[in-house]
């Protein structure tokens, strides 16, 4: 092995000096960084995978007061969840309007409380609409009156029944609305630095847009955030003769469930003037042939094709066809049933 001498322009290329020699390029990988902000006074306590799961479960959380809410106001109502976020409760006050319409929900024996909060155009499109009213869009700038503010609690006590439900996997929540609060800065939830979970869900109902927020405190669902779903990994836990005995419960749980089943005959065509002179007891004459096939619905979806028949005095309809249904024909009928 021989020793070489480096000359001084070599070494400053070695090393990326300056001098005569020019220097190094940086690639711009080894430039570029993955720098993200962190608050030590406020970790982030959501993952992806928790971020995932809060926002299925809110959003069927959504749909689910959608659909209550539809059959009482007489009227198209759309809930559509947006995001679910880790604030301040501080952050969470300046978000809201003066005046709001808020309730407060004691959460059981914990001594802690959490807020829904209403939109004003959603609050008194309430009142309107369960007062018997037509929706008008002319909204008061003022707080709810004492009589309102029951009228939009039955809805707060509707809500808080559903996030029960949403988080009884999870952690259990028992919440009560306690009262109503109308300007933000007499909310005394919680400390103003401490960390809550909200929900913000927007609402479109008759031409107007706004908003429904979810607020829990943080350290009522810390085991959601802290430990691993204790559902899922007990699913396989137990003796082999309890196993087989949840088996079995949950076996004749679904045996028994009841499903709505209908029949649908072929699209055919009439006549407006066929049409004007329908009425009770009259005879539409389809000019469907009687062996045509016919379409089954289970729980709204086509699953099956089958011929008309009659047995006795019955009206039957003979199976000769199952249908694997496409994804988006899965989907539409929980649009349809508000889930």
């Amino acid at each position: 092995m021989t020793s070489e001498t480096l000359s001084q322009n070599e070494i400053d290329l070695l090393f990326g000096g300056g001098g005569t020699a020019a220097p190094m390029s940086v690639p711009a990988r080894a430039r570029a960084h993955d720098v993200q902000v962190y608050d030590f006074r406020r970790p982030a306590r959501i993952s992806k995978d928790r971020k995932r799961s809060l926002m299925a479960m809110y959003g069927l959380l959504a749909k689910s007061i959608e659909g209550w809410l539809t059959g009482r106001v007489r009227d198209p109502v759309e809930l559509e969840l947006q995001s679910v976020e880790q604030l301040t409760f501080g952050e969470f006050m300046l978000a809201l309007p003066s005046p709001c319409a808020s309730y407060v929900c004691d959460l059981g024996s914990t001594g802690q409380q959490g807020v829904i909060e209403f939109g004003h155009e959603f609050a008194f499109f309430l009142v309107d609409r369960m007062l018997g009213g037509v929706g008008t869009h002319a909204m008061p700038e003022r707080t709810l009156s004492a009589i309102e503010q029951q009228v939009v609690r039955i809805v707060a006590d509707r809500v808080t029944l559903q996030l029960r439900e949403a988080w009884k996997d999870h952690v259990r929540l028992d919440l009560e609305v306690s009262g109503f609060e109308s300007i933000p800065e007499m909310l005394q939830v919680a400390n103003r630095e401490d960390p809550v979970l909200v929900a913000n869900i927007g609402v479109s109902m008759g031409g107007l847009n706004s908003l429904l927020l979810l607020c829990l405190p943080f350290t009522t669902v810390e085991k959601f955030f802290t430990g691993t779903s204790a559902r899922r990994s007990m699913a396989g836990h137990g003796t082999a003769e309890e196993r087989a005995s949840e088996r079995r419960h949950l076996e004749t749980s679904l045996r028994t469930a009841k499903l709505t089943v209908g029949a649908r005959l072929p699209e055919f065509e009439v006549t407006l003037s066929e049409l004007l002179v329908l009425g009770p007891g009259s005879v539409l004459r389809t000019g469907i042939p009687p062996g045509s096939d016919i379409d089954v619905l289970v729980a709204g979806q086509r699953r099956f094709v089958g011929t008309p028949g009659r047995v006795g005095n019955q009206v039957v309809v003979r199976l000769t066809e199952s249908v694997r249904p496409e994804p988006d024909e899965l989907i539409q009928p929980r649009r349809e049933a508000g889930l």
